[in-house]
Formats: structure tokens, C-alpha cells, sequence
């Protein structure tokens, strides 16, 4: 029997970010593997940061926590829509997530919550036939919504708006994709 790399997307995600986290270094991450946390489009690593903060994760917890997500769903939704419309979708998880932070917040964004997040939407819309919302997509987003809303009220250095963040990009590509059957 041989081993398959059957999920080229997921699978480097998480062997950069299971490298990032083992060889950079908490100074490497915050510099390099963590979002801008101000809009400072002239700096070139700006750009980079943009996208590298999914890589980079505070802690084993933190990595073991979202790969265990990303990697149940992420090659079932690489295998139904391929690697390059989910590596799309990943990207512009990042980047949305990352820029809007900027805007809004002062703070730097680190992990891949948000990818995990909207791979969980995006996941709910498996089965979608048109005109038809599925129940499943409903019960997630109430449970999924109303966790990190009650995850709001406490003090803690997670960031839920990158949760939602990543449910919304989600949910927004189950339904265009939905759509497009």
C-alpha cells in the first residue's frame, strides 16, 4: 500500500504551518506570520502578511486545534471543487479577513481559524439543490454564530472576528457555487 497526497492544497497549508510554528520562533511569527495590524499599503511586507498569518499559530494547542478542522473537511471540499478553487477560496479568506482587521481593529491576526471557519460553511452546502437552503447549513450557522457572539462577551486574545470573518467567505461561496449547478 502507498501513501496518496490527496489533497495537495490542504496538505501544504499544513505542512507550512506545522513548519512555520516548529522553526520560526515567536519573534519570526509576529514579524512575518502575523496580519498588518494598521493598512500600510507602501510597506512590501504588508503584501506578504496579507496571507502568511494564516501560517503562523500561537501554540501546538492552537495549530493541533485548527488543522484537526481543516483537515477533516478540507480535502472533501478540494477533492468536490479542486485545488485551485480552493486554494482561491482559502485566499481570499486571508486576505478579506486580514485587510478588514486593518480597518477596523489595531490588533495582528495569527492561525488559520478563518480558513477553518469557512471550510465549515462551505462544507454545509454539500448537498444545496437550487432554491433550497439546507437545514444543516441553518443549525451550523445558528450554533456557529451564536458561539462566537457569546465568545464576544468574554476577555480572551481570540480573535471571533476572524471566525466570522471566515463563516461569512463561506457561506458566501456555498452559495454563488450553489448557484452555478
Amino acid at each position: 500500500m502507498k501513501i496518496r497526497y490527496n489533497s495537495p492544497v490542504i496538505l501544504t497549508y499544513t505542512l507550512l504551518s506545522i513548519s512555520v510554528l516548529a522553526f520560526g520562533g515567536h519573534s519570526i511569527i509576529a514579524q512575518y506570520f502575523s496580519s498588518p495590524a494598521r493598512l500600510s499599503v507602501s510597506n512590501p511586507d504588508f503584501y506578504f502578511r496579507l496571507v502568511s498569518y494564516i501560517a503562523g499559530h500561537g501554540s501546538w494547542k492552537h495549530l493541533i486545534g485548527n488543522m484537526m478542522i481543516i483537515l477533516l473537511v478540507g480535502p472533501l471540499l478540494e477533492e468536490k471543487h479542486g485545488s485551485l478553487r480552493l486554494l482561491e477560496m482559502i485566499l481570499v479568506t486571508a486576505i478579506s479577513t486580514a485587510l478588514l482587521n486593518a480597518f477596523l481593529f489595531s490588533n495582528s491576526l495569527i492561525g488559520g481559524s478563518g480558513v477553518a471557519f469557512m471550510l465549515i460553511l462551505l462544507s454545509s452546502f454539500s448537498n444545496i439543490r437550487a432554491r433550497e437552503i439546507p437545514l444543516t447549513f441553518i443549525i451550523i450557522a445558528a450554533l456557529y454564530i451564536g458561539g462566537e457572539v457569546v465568545s464576544i462577551l468574554k476577555i480572551d486574545r481570540v480573535s471571533q472576528f476572524s471566525h466570522l470573518a471566515g463563516g461569512f467567505v463561506g457561506a458566501f461561496y456555498g452559495f454563488v457555487r450553489s448557484g452555478r449547478r
